[in-house]
């Protein structure tokens, strides 16, 4: 755990936050003391490197230091000195307090180089995920798997049968594990399952407990028992959790770097936002989508499914979906799929709500709709899955081309 690792980062932070306290008013003629503090905290770095290996904020601060000696001039060589201790003055506010800098990823591990790249990765309805890559798929993984595994988070869902004898599933528990992170939270776990979704953590508490960073890690609850955000800033992520009917609904915003801080990549193939649904736990709806076109309800591998508790046709599905789901895109067509598979309305609200989430948490907006890579054709002249139309129009002419020529 992060609480008891060799790596002495924060201290190094620490010490160069309090060799500079209110150094971004020095005048020109004090920049040389400015230079000798980040050469202090430059030999603090190289001192524990061996030790913060795979840390986020060491490799962080490492590039800060970079960045600083380039802006301000600096010699890397040159005298150093020991830090001047600060003291904050009494009264100050609980937010200073939470300070160092450290448990605010977005004011600390960034303020002096590019904008971090934040990613998203959704889950819900039956269920149906969008991964970090923005890769959409449709998976039955019935049970126990992990959304996200990473060295400051945790996730995992499981996933029960909609209807008895069904293979369609949907998210009925939700556990969420805030690693202890330094000196700003201790862990938390967070759970939620149907019809219950607290507004606090499992301890009871709504921040990251008794460190100086605690409310660097707070929950928000946006509607009761509906709707809640937990808002992570020392990592930089937030976290939205939905009860829509009787499941639950995933979203999630991270950094880049924060998704790829894991100690073996090797060893993260079950991540499902990370790595998807296995080849074994897919289901292919597009291609049940167009039996369900034509029969007026889903069939899928294997026995019948029982008669869901409202019949959908394929028209009146899609009618509904379009109701609060507009433009024809995955969501939409997840939308149809999930009413001709469970019956329940519930579904439809729960492929709005996701795509809502998408468009509060995905940092690229020309990204926020999904499509197929090919249009559906009429029934009995569907191109093959992954061929698009325009290839086949190529190969008939080519062919007509080298016909002429014989």
């Amino acid at each position: 755990p992060a609480v008891t690792s060799p790596c002495k980062i924060l201290k190094c932070n620490s010490e160069f936050w309090a060799a500079t306290s209110g150094s971004h008013h020095l005048g020109a003629e004090e920049a040389p003391e400015f230079c000798t503090a980040l050469r202090a905290y430059a030999h603090c770095t190289r001192r524990t490197a061996r030790t913060c290996r795979g840390d986020l904020a060491y490799h962080s601060a490492v590039h800060g230091i970079d960045d600083l000696m380039v802006q301000h001039n600096c010699s890397k060589d040159g005298p150093t000195s020991q830090p001047r201790l600060r003291t904050l003055p009494p009264g100050d506010s609980q937010e200073r307090s939470d300070s160092p800098e450290i448990c605010h990823y977005e004011k600390s591990f960034h303020k002096h180089s590019a904008t971090p790249n934040y990613t998203h990765c959704g889950l819900f309805g039956d269920p149906h995920l969008r991964t970090f890559t923005d890769t959409f798929q449709t998976c039955k993984v019935q049970g126990a798997w992990p959304l996200i595994d990473n060295n400051y988070l945790n996730v995992q869902v499981t996933n029960t049968p909609v209807l008895p004898g069904s293979s369609a599933t949907a998210t009925s528990k939700l556990t969420i594990i805030f690693k202890s992170f330094q000196e700003c939270v201790d862990q938390k776990v967070y759970q939620a399952e149907m019809d219950e979704l607290p507004a606090a953590f499992a301890d009871g508490s709504k921040n990251g407990g008794d460190k100086h960073g605690a409310n660097s890690l707070k929950i928000t609850e946006k509607v009761s028992g509906q709707h809640i955000e937990i808002q992570a800033k020392y990592i930089g992520t937030t976290i939205v959790v939905r009860q829509v009917g009787r499941y639950l609904t995933f979203a999630v915003r991270m950094p880049e770097e924060v998704v790829n801080a894991v100690e073996d990549r090797d060893s993260q193939g079950l991540y499902l936002c990370l790595r998807g649904c296995p080849l074994n736990q897919q289901i292919d709806f597009q291609t049940i989508r167009s039996a369900q076109a034509t029969e007026g309800r889903a069939r899928r591998k294997g026995p019948s499914l029982p008669a869901p508790p409202e019949a959908f046709t394929y028209e009146t599905a899609t009618a509904k979906c379009r109701e609060k789901l507009p433009v024809e895109d995955l969501y939409f067509q997840s939308c149809v799929f999930d009413l001709l598979t469970t019956g329940d309305v519930n579904f439809m609200l729960a492929a709005y709500y996701a795509f809502e989430d998408v468009k509060m948490l995905h940092s690229n907006k020309d990204k926020l709709h999904l499509y197929e890579r090919t249009r559906d054709l009429a029934p009995g002249n569907m191109a093959p899955m992954g061929t698009h139309p325009t290839l086949w129009v190529a190969l008939l002419c080519l062919c007509q081309c080298w016909l002429c020529l014989l």
